[in-house]
């Protein structure tokens, strides 16, 4: 008979007595999870997550004293519990990509900032995501490797357009592979990432200040230009497709069917119809395995696809499948991800 699963050690960290209730009761529900203690600040949350050591912790960004970025930037480089952020509203989507970027695994919305019964809507979402967590690495911030300007002519490199996908743990590698290639990066870039509606347009701004290219969240019929980099609107399906001799991007709730909204197999499939071969696709940290379909259409067009490596993703699981279906030209690390899309894009016909 094999030995049970350790539970997932859980410490819940936010101002709201009624909160700490809420989800104490929650997790404890869970076969899987053992809440260790709460917390009611960040300096709390700190002594006790020194003391206990959990696994995972949940995290109120405002909180006095010391806030969840503050608890986040504080956390030791090595050995710290993996972060799952709940969050009051959209208003905070600031404060959630910024947590999202130092290190926070996931994060779940409360369905009112409200010390309401309404809080107990959050059973099932939490502990999906503490338990998501529990599975995730957690790797040191590093520096993105510095690029070398491109020197190629943008008219002679092969590639028209790359095309990034990421999940869990996306925030971070996509903002560190953007903020790391030059100005000069000679093609448009679309961008795939899983995040709850009201957050991308916060994520791309926070990009914009850290990359030299202009980052923005994506409108019905905006072009695509070198330079310019276009995030999927959360909620919405991002294709790419040409008007007369403009390439746009064109949003849809359609198709229905997709675990994802916005999809990377959408953007994909779309990239390679419009392009062919003429396409790099990067698949990134994230769980499940969308852009896998997506990779099969561009491979098919005779486009190049890259994953991120199993040694730096928070979740291997959206490369692993693009890997392991023998989709993949290379698998890289994500420090090295910038410096490898650069010499592919320079790459000639």
């Amino acid at each position: 008979m094999s030995a049970p699963h350790r539970k997932v050690r859980v410490l819940v960290c936010d101002d709201s007595a009624f909160a700490r209730k809420v989800l104490r009761d929650v997790l404890s529900r869970s076969d899987r999870i053992e809440v260790v203690d709460a917390a009611r600040d960040g300096i709390d949350a700190l002594e006790k997550i020194a003391t206990l050591r959990p696994d995972v912790i949940t995290l109120d960004l405002v909180m006095p004293n010391l806030d969840g970025l503050g608890v986040l930037a504080a956390m030791p480089a090595v050995d710290a519990p993996r972060v799952v952020v709940v969050s009051s509203s959209a208003s905070e989507s600031d404060l959630v990509v910024r947590a999202l970027e130092l290190g926070a695994i996931t994060t779940i919305e409360k369905p009112t900032a409200l010390a309401t019964e309404r809080l107990y809507e959050l059973a099932g979402a939490v502990e999906r995501a503490v338990l998501l967590a529990a599975e995730a690495k957690v790797h040191p911030a590093a520096t993105a490797t510095p690029v070398t300007p491109i020197v190629v002519a943008p008219q002679a490199a092969r590639t028209k357009l790359l095309v990034l996908g990421a999940s869990t743990g996306g925030p971070r590698a996509i903002t560190r592979v953007l903020s790391a290639l030059p100005a000069s990066f000679p093609v448009p870039i679309a961008v795939v990432l899983h995040m709850p509606v009201g957050y991308t347009e916060a994520f791309a701004a926070r990009v914009d200040e850290a990359s030299p290219l202009e980052v923005l969240e994506a409108r019905d019929g905006l072009e695509l230009v070198p330079g310019r980099v276009v995030v999927a609107r959360a909620g919405m399906h991002l294709s790419i497709v040409r008007e007369d001799e403009r390439v746009v991007c064109a949003l849809d709730v359609l198709p229905l069917e997709t675990p994802h909204r916005p999809a990377v197999d959408v953007l994909f499939r779309s990239a390679a119809k419009v392009f062919g071969a003429d396409v790099l696709g990067v698949v990134l940290t994230g769980m499940g395995n969308d852009g896998l379909a997506g990779a099969r259409d561009l491979v098919a067009a005779n486009a190049q696809v890259i994953v991120e490596d199993a040694s730096t993703c928070v979740v291997y699981g959206m490369p692993r499948s693009v890997a392991e279906a023998g989709l993949a030209a290379a698998e890289v690390p994500i420090d090295a991800m910038a410096a490898e899309i650069v010499a592919r894009v320079a790459q000639e016909p």
